[in-house]
């Protein structure tokens, strides 16, 4: 990347390390979804019921995804990308903060797990306008050839986001007893999110608006509707961009944010062994993640998806079927899974690359929110009512899912992208 300016480096570098400390916010959530199952719902109810209830609160904060998504988009295609890259942060943050700070069951009784519903949405609704926003932002910072590296290591830097959940969960696991997390000690990771919350909206503050919006600022209508020549005239954008991020969503959701709870319940695995060996898989991930979005830059996004497809079919398989046999080899094909799961960050490349500059917040941010809330978000829901029926459900599914990523890439690499 010796072709990147200092400047450049620079907007990836604190847009990345923002990304880690805004996802962290997000999905510390998951990682602590037994204890919450535990604390927000009846103590009379059966643990699988009071998972798959805590699991759709999870999801809610999808669902409400595109509202935050589509209203941030549209001042971001009409008003600046940077405005709305840093407001999103600062909506992430309190919520965070008033989880940690929120009574439980025994306190206020059903109370509980309505506010905390309530305070996942509003989540929900400030990474709908981060995500897109982020991958706007830095790929109008760099030339054309760079734009896939440039998304994946964003894409590198929010799945940091989820690498420094799970180191916290896992110190958190080892630090302190079952009673003292259930009594306490759950609430230390929310209430950090609240502060790294605050040091992300202080490092935006350092990044200036892009030059593609700079350039068109002149021209644009401050009363049009982006979203409205989004739908009318990009429509097959729309559906391109939208099969990319299923792939996206439910291969982050299945294999790195509901497997290690999945290894702890369905596999037996001690909750530590299952976190060390999350956090292998998304520092894999991570790696990945830049790996895949340097070759897309010197081969082509078609071919690297296609390769990096058969990867993720491979590894989503043989990580279930070894686990359900043995642990022993669990870190290492939990890792090679992690690394593979990386080809997703080539999703964004193809959604910013399939919209023009004048609706791409908005082209972006409606086809991804709206399949990350309906698809993503039905993810974990979905999952868990076919995991009775066979442990292996999680891999079929997103073995299925590479299986139709594959067949993208091939039409990519045709089409020359």
């Amino acid at each position: 990347m010796q072709s990147l300016s200092r400047s450049q480096f620079k907007v990836l570098s604190l847009s990345a390390l923002g990304g880690v400390l805004e996802f962290y916010d997000f999905i510390i959530f998951i990682y602590f979804a037994r204890t919450i199952g535990a604390l927000f719902f009846p103590p009379s109810m059966p643990e699988w019921l009071s998972q798959l209830q805590t699991f759709c609160i999870f999801a809610a904060g999808y669902l409400v995804r595109p509202v935050g998504g589509i209203i941030m988009a549209h001042f971001g295609d009409t008003r600046g990308r940077k405005k709305m890259f840093t407001l999103s942060i600062f909506l992430m943050a309190v919520p965070t903060l008033f989880i940690g700070l929120m009574p439980t069951y025994v306190d206020i009784g059903i109370y509980a797990p309505l506010l905390l519903l309530f305070f996942r949405m509003l989540q929900g609704a400030a990474i709908g306008g981060e995500v897109p926003g982020a991958w706007v932002f830095v790929s109008e910072h760099v030339p054309r050839k760079y734009i896939s590296f440039a998304c994946a290591a964003l894409t590198a830097g929010l799945t940091g986001g989820i690498f420094l959940g799970a180191m916290v969960a896992l110190v958190i696991n080892t630090i302190y007893s079952s009673p003292e997390i259930l009594g306490f000690a759950w609430r230390i990771p929310f209430l950090a999110g609240g502060i790294f919350g605050i040091v992300a909206v202080m490092l935006r503050q350092w990044l200036h608006e892009t030059p593609v919006f700079q350039a068109m600022q002149k021209d644009i209508v401050r009363n049009e509707m982006p979203l409205k020549r989004v739908l009318l005239e990009q429509r097959p954008a729309v559906v391109l961009t939208a099969l990319v991020s299923w792939v996206l969503a439910a291969s982050i959701v299945t294999m790195i944010l509901m497997t290690p709870t999945l290894l702890q319940t369905v596999f037996k695995v001690s909750p530590k062994l299952a976190l060390e060996a999350n956090g292998v898989a998304t520092v894999c991930l991570s790696i990945g993640c830049l790996v895949f979005g340097a070759l897309a830059g010197k081969f082509g996004v078609g071919r690297v998806m296609s390769f990096g497809s058969l990867g993720l079919i491979f590894s989503a398989l043989l990580l279930y079927q070894q686990v359900n046999i043995s642990h022993e080899h669990l870190l290492l094909l939990y890792g090679l899974n992690g690394f593979f799961v990386g080809v997703i960050a080539l999703a964004p490349t193809v959604g910013v690359l399939s919209f023009p500059p004048e609706v791409r917040f908005s082209g972006l941010s409606f086809s991804y929110n709206i399949t990350y809330a309906i698809l993503g978000g039905l993810t974990p829901i979905f999952v868990s009512l076919l995991i009775p029926f066979s442990s292996m459900a999680p891999a079929f599914y997103v073995a299925a899912l590479g299986l139709l990523n594959f067949g993208i890439g091939l039409y990519l690499a045709k089409k020359q992208f």
